[in-house]
């Protein structure tokens, strides 16, 4: 998955934390989020301008992380 076509990092937003476009909503919320029981549903719920294709974004962005960070070692 492309997850820059569905992530931004500004400086002038959320002080540079990759956010989902058009919100305020950073990477970091939706995983956490999810690793507090919320389901897709109850965050779509919450969160109507969200999608799947979002969250598979964070999801996304954070194994690459991990990947990066673990080809670092």
């Amino acid at each position: 998955m492309d997850f820059k076509k569905y992530l931004e990092i500004r400086p002038d937003k959320r002080f540079g934390k990759p956010c989902l476009k058009g919100t305020r909503i950073s990477v970091y919320d939706v995983l956490n989020w999810m690793a507090n029981g919320m389901s897709r549903e109850e965050i779509k719920s919450d969160f109507e301008e969200l999608t799947d294709e979002m969250i598979d974004a964070c999801l996304a962005f954070a194994a690459d992380k991990e990947r990066r960070l673990i080809s670092a070692i």
